[in-house]
C-alpha cells in the first residue's frame, strides 16, 4: 500500500490527512473516508483500529483516506463536540471524493460523526458502503441509518467493550432493525483481534459490492 500525505482545507483551517492507495494490479472501486476516535482522549488518524479499517478498504480496492479532526496533530482548530468534526469529515469528502463511489467508516467517536455524515450526504449522494465500529452510542446521539442504507452498513462491536456498553449500541440499532456484528470477548480497541476486524470488514466489502 502506497501512502500519500495530504494537506486539505476545512472550515477551521488545514486538515491533516493520509491517503492509502491500492496496489496497481487491484481494480479501484472508489474512495473510503475514515474517522478516528475522540480527540480529547488520544484519538488520532493513526489509531490502530482506524489503520486496520484503512488496510481493509485498500485491500478491497478502495483509496482509503484517514484524517485528523480539528485540533489533532497538524489539523487546525479545536474540539467542537462533534459539530465541527462533522464539517471536517464533509470537507474531506468534498475534496478527496467529489464524485464517484464513496464509502464512509468510523471508530468510536468517529462512528458517531460518520453516522451524521451519512445522514447529511444521503439525499444527494448515497455511499456504497458504511462501516461503524465501537459506535459511541452511550456518549453521543448517533444518527439513525437511512433505511435504504441499512443493508450496506456494517456495525461491529465488542462483546466486552469497556468504553461503550454493547447494550447501548443494541438499543440504538434495535428500532432500526439494524444488525450488529458482535465480536465475542472483544473490547473497545479489539486488542489481539484486529486481524478478525479486518476480515469482517473485507467480507462486508466483497459481499455488498
Amino acid at each position: 500500500m502506497q501512502l500519500q500525505r495530504l494537506d486539505l482545507k476545512g472550515s477551521a483551517g488545514s486538515i491533516e490527512a493520509v491517503r492509502g492507495l491500492p496496489d496497481a494490479d487491484v481494480p479501484q472501486r472508489g474512495v473510503a473516508v475514515i474517522a478516528h476516535p475522540h480527540p480529547l482522549f488520544g484519538g488520532t488518524m493513526d489509531n490502530k483500529v482506524v489503520q486496520t479499517l484503512a488496510r481493509a478498504f485498500v485491500a478491497c480496492g478502495f483509496v482509503a483516506v484517514r484524517f485528523n479532526f480539528r485540533g489533532v496533530g497538524e489539523s487546525s482548530g479545536e474540539y467542537d463536540a462533534g459539530r465541527g468534526e462533522l464539517q471536517d469529515m464533509l470537507d474531506v469528502v468534498r475534496q478527496v471524493a467529489p464524485d464517484g463511489p464513496l464509502a464512509l467508516a468510523g471508530f468510536s467517536f468517529g462512528a458517531f460523526v460518520t453516522s451524521h455524515a451519512l445522514q447529511a450526504l444521503w439525499a444527494a449522494r448515497e455511499p456504497t458502503h458504511v462501516v461503524l465500529v465501537g459506535t459511541a452510542a452511550s456518549n453521543f446521539e448517533v444518527a439513525q441509518v437511512p433505511e435504504a442504507a441499512r443493508m450496506r452498513t456494517l456495525v461491529i462491536h465488542g462483546e466486552r467493550d469497556d468504553v461503550v456498553p454493547l447494550a447501548a449500541v443494541l438499543d440504538w440499532a434495535r428500532p432500526q432493525l439494524l444488525p450488529v456484528t458482535v465480536v465475542p470477548g472483544g473490547e473497545h480497541f479489539f486488542h489481539g483481534q484486529l486481524p478478525l476486524l479486518k476480515g469482517l470488514v473485507a467480507r462486508h466489502l466483497h459481499v455488498t459490492c
